[in-house]
């Protein structure tokens, strides 16, 4: 059992659900926020309390889930790794990649464990797409077109630290798409170059509200990712085309592959060697709750399916590319140097 405090009660909400969903694996044993009528909203008989350092010097507190704005990421994963608490912290993970290789060095010194929220990974849809590719009926990918088109209006930005290069860190490359773009390396392997249109169309912001990215896979393979704020519904969308089938994922904006995938074959492939495949894969716990159980199997010392500190090094890279790009007007090869001009950090 893994005792768990959350710091921040607005995401913190969907956490300490998916939590509960996991009994026996992780006991939720405070609940931190500034605001702590906020946090006795979602409490339900776990202690709460405003104040950070006293969770942090808690020995009863294993697990810092930080739920914080994205401004302040970087100090408070960094103090959770100094009090020697094993940490989760939601996306963006920081702002920058000399934070992230500053996270990185303290890793090393602590002997700390960190795991990036990355949810899109988990869920019967991937599940298949995992067994497809391990049954060698996928072969190499060749394209695809990805989707983050959700709707998010003035409202929403009535929170004083959204909509800001202070608070918020960047707009809906960083918030709102990072979590699809995590998903192309993990599946589809290394990008290797990205081109990016950015532009703040939707709501009177700093940040950018849409983007148009190309991007090329280190494989070859070609995609598109096209994001923007301004549709009239919450939809997250995959289309990844393999040289063995076809996959298109579901429409749920925060855990795609909670259902099936629809996976269609191309010859020589049959959709009879694809759906023997198919119906060896059992339901896998979808979201939030999927990734939990991930991480309780990693703190566990069983390893394989967590998301890694590397990981959410390589989704601030690819973010700080994406940034360059649309500044420069021209393509930007990855990996970065780590003399890079945006290295610390593409804040205008």
């Amino acid at each position: 059992m893994h005792r768990v405090a959350i710091v921040g009660a607005g995401i913190g909400r969907e956490h300490l659900a998916a939590y509960r969903a996991l009994p026996g694996r992780f006991e939720v044993v405070a609940i931190c926020d500034r605001d702590t009528a906020r946090a006795d909203g979602i409490a339900e008989g776990i202690p709460v309390t405003g104040d950070m350092a006293s969770v942090l010097a808690d020995p009863g507190v294993d697990l810092i889930d930080i739920c914080l704005p994205p401004h302040l990421h970087f100090e408070a994963v960094m103090a959770a790794l100094d009090a020697g608490k094993a940490v989760v912290c939601e996306k963006p993970l920081v702002a920058s990649l000399a934070e992230a290789d500053a996270l990185l060095d303290r890793l090393d010194q602590t002997g700390g464990r960190l795991f990036p929220v990355f949810q899109y990974r988990y869920g019967v849809g991937t599940a298949q797409l995992r067994a497809l590719i391990e049954a060698g009926l996928a072969g190499p990918p060749f394209a695809g077109t990805i989707e983050t088109h959700w709707n998010r209006d003035a409202a929403y930005y009535a929170v004083d630290w959204r909509g800001t290069w202070a608070g918020e860190r960047g707009g809906c490359i960083l918030g709102h798409a990072i979590h699809i773009h995590d998903f192309l390396p993990a599946f589809l392997g290394p990008v290797a170059r990205v081109h990016a249109e950015l532009a703040t169309r939707v709501n009177d912001i700093e940040v950018e509200d849409c983007a148009a990215l190309a991007i090329r896979m280190e494989s070859g393979a070609v995609l598109t990712s096209s994001v923007t704020l301004g549709a009239a519904t919450d939809t997250t969308r995959m289309r990844l085309m393999f040289r063995g089938f076809t996959a298109e994922s579901g429409t749920a904006p925060y855990a795609p592959a909670a259902s099936a995938w629809t996976f269609t074959a191309r010859a020589p492939v049959t959709q009879a060697e694809v759906d023997a495949v198919l119906g060896t894969v059992a339901e896998a716990r979808s979201g939030f709750a999927g990734f939990f159980a991930a991480v309780a199997d990693a703190l566990d010392g069983r390893p394989g399916a967590e998301v890694t500190p590397l990981d959410g090094r390589r989704s601030i890279e690819f973010v700080t590319a994406v940034y360059a790009s649309a500044r420069s007007g021209q393509p930007v090869s990855l990996p970065l140097s780590h003399d890079h001009p945006l290295s610390g950090g593409w804040l205008p």
